[in-house]
């Protein structure tokens, strides 16, 4: 490690919170993802007979006013509220006491990747069949993508740095990523991160099956998100909230807060190749990976687990285990790695989210989650996926990846931490 990496504020991670498909808290969520529960089912929310994609991981179950007060919920987009909640249980997972700390020294940074769609669509419903001046008063400030951020703070009184990632599916872990940078950069002593997402709709449904992003699977839905077999078609979409308190090194030891894991390397690049579709061989997904590395000081031999985007796309895919070869050459093929979306399907914005806290689970308690429905592997996808079951890993050093819409990749290096 090289005496810049070794003089720079650490950051490290004392808390999380996720409302997931699979879970609306970490310890159910986390309990469901190493028994492989998926938690993808058939679309409730609406009607889906026009529609090719039938299956979405929805949180039917989810209650706003059980994570805060009924008037404060009607006023939030769907989104918000997820995110809102996911705060809540990583604050109080760091037993971090609000009233002791400097609130302007604590920060927001969430990643979303549209805002409300469901709001929208409603909105859209009532200007054409009602008229304008009978739309919510609301409107804006329930579905502006920044609105989550927004209420993370009102709700918490959190008066410092505060902003919105909207890299679409590379969201949630872009903006773990900068506040991170926030923290080195002595901006904020304490930043809650994260991504959140609640597309299901009409609207946001057609969008992705018209583009052909989503899956046409029939039959059972917990088999239709199918990362790295041959027979995937598609993402299944889902809504969510993950989120993550970082602190400074200094912060977390001052107020004895007990520490997951710290954030060793932040890696961000731009394809600048194509809206949808990834260069071949996947070249700024390993750009991302190899610069996170360097952000880390540390060697590709040092990761022990990778937590894939693993969309469940055929192109997608593909280029990300291409990626991987890239990084890690021969080595890739003795890497452990997960693909969360096989059991909740794709947040989006919400994605590496709700997937960096099952990453930070697998570092914690050395269990890797398994890809399920990988039951006949690509032979473009030949790495090792877990497709068996949970699996002890033991790593030191692991890797998040997530991959945007519009070319935009990011990934995280987290590390058990040592004082």
């Amino acid at each position: 490690m090289n005496e810049l990496l070794r003089s720079r504020t650490r950051v490290v991670v004392t808390g999380l919170g996720a409302v997931t498909p699979a879970g609306t808290n970490v310890p159910d969520f986390w309990e469901n993802m190493l028994e492989g529960r998926s938690g993808i089912d058939h679309i409730t929310f609406f009607d889906t007979t026009e529609f090719p994609c039938k299956f979405a991981g929805e949180i039917p179950e989810f209650v706003p006013a059980e994570f805060m007060d009924r008037k404060a919920a009607r006023r939030m987009g769907r989104f918000s509220q997820l995110m809102v909640a996911a705060a809540r249980e990583a604050i109080h997972d760091a037993a971090l006491d609000l009233e002791s700390q400097d609130l302007n020294r604590i920060g927001v940074l969430v990643g979303n990747g549209g805002g409300g769609y469901p709001g929208i669509q409603e909105a859209a419903h009532t200007l054409f069949e009602r008229g304008g001046m009978r739309i919510d008063p609301f409107f804006f400030s329930k579905q502006l993508a920044n609105m989550a951020g927004a209420q993370v703070a009102m709700q918490f009184g959190l008066r410092g740095y505060n902003g919105t990632i909207v890299t679409a599916c590379a969201a949630g872990t872009q903006a773990i990523g900068e506040a991170a940078l926030m923290i080195r950069s002595g901006r904020a002593d304490v930043v809650l991160a994260g991504g959140c997402e609640a597309g299901i709709s009409e609207l946001g449904l057609a969008g992705f099956c018209v583009m052909k992003a989503v899956t046409s699977a029939e039959g059972a839905p917990e088999k239709a998100s199918r990362p790295f077999d041959a027979d995937r078609d598609g993402f299944v979409p889902c809504e969510g909230a993950g989120a993550v308190l970082l602190e400074s090194e200094e912060h977390a030891r001052r107020r004895g807060a007990t520490v997951y894991a710290e954030l060793a390397g932040f890696g961000c690049t731009s394809d600048a190749f194509h809206v949808v579709a990834p260069p071949e061989g996947g070249e700024g997904a390993a750009r991302a990976m190899q610069e996170a590395l360097d952000d880390a000081g540390m060697h590709p031999d040092t990761i022990g687990y990778i937590n894939a985007h693993a969309t469940s796309t055929p192109a997608g895919d593909t280029a990300e285990t291409d990626a991987i070869k890239t990084v890690f050459g021969e080595r890739a093929y003795d890497i452990p790695i997960s693909a969360t979306k096989s059991l909740i399907g794709h947040g989006l914005g919400a994605s590496g989210g709700m997937e960096t806290v099952a990453a930070i689970k697998t570092l914690e308690t050395g269990l890797a989650h398994p890809t399920i429905n990988l039951e006949n592997p690509d032979p473009t996808c030949d790495l090792d996926y877990i497709p068996e079951g949970q699996r002890r890993v033991d790593p030191q050093v692991i890797m998040k990846n997530s991959f945007g819409f519009g070319g935009q990749n990011s990934c995280l290096v987290f590390s058990r931490y040592e004082p």
